[in-house]
């Protein structure tokens, strides 16, 4: 077996990983690099030292959404004590090195589902207040357009069906009023995957598709998974702003809630347009939350399938259209229109 600690890194990033190590931590000794369950653009390691823990990242892939920035982004997260503390950072081979954090399960959270969501509403307020990231190459709306059309020129989906996602999307991008002088520093991918509970207290990590954006994307996405309910919406909102949302506020946080769904599910059916099935899908039927769950439990999905991301993404699509026949859409459109 070999002794080099380097020996569980792909050889054509080994010498780009030892040359970080150097240079974040100098003649300390590496005892273990230890492979960690990642993102699917990353390969991440736990550095085992005499004295401390350390995370090295090493991208593998660039994503059509990434931000050629999003170090600069991460620095400026880290410095706010949002990210963790860096150590290294070389953007142009791909790699970094930060604080190892110990996780803890969201669920552990003290106080539950309403503390966590305050908390994280009170994080993205810290985020916001930050020094400004870079600008997006286009803004969020016009981000998932380009998304869903792409999808929509695959061979994905059969021809038309994804025509009420299109309409939609129109609808809420004639409404939204989009201001680029109000956009503030953001995650825009704040899901459960990226948010870390040390035990004490709660950081955001993966920063690849940060940037400038509307105040209420990340609050948005964050509610799709950790705030369902109209309640903890509520509790999340108020944890970003410091106050109760007015009417103009709820209304655009409900559109922004309905981009989010869309632009998610473009990214996941993205990853199928470039191998498609032999006949295109003609049917956009899918599980319920509960059903996603017991499939999952069952052992009928499996985590890290394409059948999982597969039946995810359509969940996403069927929110989406859900979304437009809920009571409060008309209400939003037209109270967004007037804000």
């Amino acid at each position: 077996m070999s002794q080099d600690p380097f020996a569980s890194i792909p050889a054509d990033r080994r010498d780009t990983a030892r040359s970080a190590v150097t240079a974040a931590l100098g003649a300390t000794r590496v005892t273990a690099l230890l492979p960690m369950t990642g993102g699917a653009s990353a390969l991440t390691y736990r550095i085992e030292t005499d004295a401390r823990p350390y995370l090295l990242r090493l991208e593998t892939m660039h994503s059509a959404r990434r931000n050629s920035d999003h170090y600069a982004c991460m620095r400026i997260a880290a410095d706010a004590s949002i990210a963790p503390q860096l150590h290294h950072v070389d953007a142009e081979r791909g790699v970094s090195i930060m604080d190892f954090l110990t996780q803890r399960p969201l669920n552990e959270y003290p106080g539950g589902p309403p503390a966590l969501c305050g908390e994280l509403g009170r994080l993205l307020r810290r985020l916001q207040e930050s020094p400004a990231f870079p600008a997006p190459r286009a803004s969020y709306p016009e981000l998932v357009g380009r998304l869903l059309s792409s999808v929509q020129g695959s061979r994905v989906f059969s021809t038309g069906l994804l025509e009420p996602h299109v309409a939609g999307l129109m609808r809420i991008r004639d409404a939204y009023p989009w201001d680029a002088a109000a956009l503030v520093s953001s995650h825009n991918d704040p899901n459960p995957r990226n948010i870390l509970f040390d035990g004490e207290r709660l950081w955001l990590v993966d920063w690849e598709t940060s940037s400038l954006n509307d105040p209420l994307t990340d609050v948005a996405i964050v509610s799709l998974e950790l705030a369902t309910t109209p309640e903890l919406q509520k509790v999340l909102l108020r944890g970003l702003l410091g106050h109760e949302p007015d009417r103009a506020t709820r209304a655009r946080f409900l559109l922004m809630r309905q981009l989010a769904r869309l632009y998610f599910a473009c990214v996941i059916f993205g990853q199928f347009a470039a191998s498609p099935r032999a006949e295109p899908d003609s049917d956009l039927k899918a599980l319920s939350g509960l059903e996603f769950v017991t499939a999952i439990e069952q052992g009928r999905l499996r985590i890290g399938t394409p059948e999982l991301l597969y039946a995810w993404g359509k969940m996403f699509l069927a929110a989406f259209l859900n979304g437009l026949t809920e009571p409060n859409f008309e209400e939003a459109l037209v109270v967004a229109r007037q804000s």
